[in-house]
C-alpha cells in the first residue's frame, strides 16, 4: 500500500482545500462512518440486529448473532472505512498534493478521522444510533498512529483471553490508547487530544457493558442469553 499509493497520486499537481473544501471533507467523513455494515448485514439475512443480542449494530453483536462469518466481514468493514480514506488523505498530505486551509495538517487528518468514527457512533441512517466504534477507531488508529494500535491490539487480546469479555477487552484498549500514544508520539499534543477523545468515547458507549460486569450479568464469548 505505502508503494501503490505513491505511485497513482505522483503526478498530481497541487489541489487547495479551503475552509468549504475542509467542510464538505468532514460531512462526507461522518456518512462515510455512518455507513451501517451491521445493520446491513444482517437485513442480508433477514435479522433486524436491533432486535437481537445487545441490540448493537456493531461487530461484536454480529460475531455473537450471525456468527463469525459475517462478524468478520463486518469488523473489516468497519475497519476499512475509516483506515482506507484517512490513509490516502495522510499520503496526498504528505506528498503535498493537498494544501489544506487547516493547520497543522494533522489536525486535518484527526477531524476527518474522528467525524468518521462520530458518523459509526451516531449513524445518520439509523436515527443518530449506531455502534461503539471500535472498529471503526482501530482502523483510523492504525492510518495514522500504528504503535499506539498495536498496543491496544495486545491489551484487547490480553485481557480477552484471560477473561473471555470481549467488552473487557475493548475497554482495556481503550484505557490503553491514550498512554500508548503519550509514549511513542511524545510532543505530538494533536494526537494525545485524539487519543483522550477516542478512548473516552469509547469507554462511555461501553458504560452499559460496565454496569453487566459490575452486576455480572455480562456474557462471554460464545455465551448466549438465558
Amino acid at each position: 500500500m505505502e508503494f501503490v499509493l505513491p505511485a497513482l497520486v505522483q503526478h498530481m499537481g497541487v489541489i487547495p482545500v479551503g475552509p468549504g473544501a475542509v467542510f464538505l471533507v468532514l460531512v462526507c467523513s461522518f456518512l462515510i462512518g455512518g455507513i451501517p455494515f451491521g445493520f446491513l448485514a444482517g437485513k442480508i439475512n433477514g435479522v433486524d440486529i436491533r432486535q437481537v443480542g445487545s441490540g448493537n449494530i456493531g461487530a461484536t453483536n454480529v460475531f455473537r448473532t450471525l456468527g463469525k462469518k459475517w462478524g468478520s466481514i463486518v469488523f473489516i468493514l468497519d475497519f476499512s472505512k475509516a483506515f482506507f480514506p484517512i490513509f490516502l488523505l495522510k499520503v496526498l498530505l504528505d506528498k503535498q498534493h493537498l494544501e489544506s486551509a487547516v493547520s497543522p495538517p494533522d489536525l486535518f487528518l484527526i477531524l476527518s478521522g474522528a467525524m468518521i468514527v462520530c458518523g459509526h457512533n451516531f449513524s445518520p441512517f439509523m436515527g443518530f444510533k449506531g455502534g461503539k466504534g471500535m472498529a471503526s477507531s482501530a482502523g483510523f488508529i492504525f492510518a495514522l498512529f500504528p504503535l499506539a494500535g498495536l498496543t491496544c491490539v495486545l491489551s484487547f487480546a490480553l485481557v480477552f483471553f484471560f477473561s473471555k469479555y470481549v467488552s473487557l477487552g475493548s475497554i482495556a484498549a481503550s484505557v490503553m490508547l491514550p498512554l500508548s500514544t503519550m509514549l511513542f508520539y511524545p510532543g505530538q499534543y494533536w494526537l494525545w487530544a485524539l487519543a483522550f477523545f477516542l478512548g473516552a468515547m469509547s469507554v462511555w458507549r461501553h458504560r452499559t457493558n460496565i454496569q453487566r460486569l459490575q452486576a455480572g450479568t455480562e456474557l462471554r464469548a460464545g455465551e448466549k442469553k438465558p
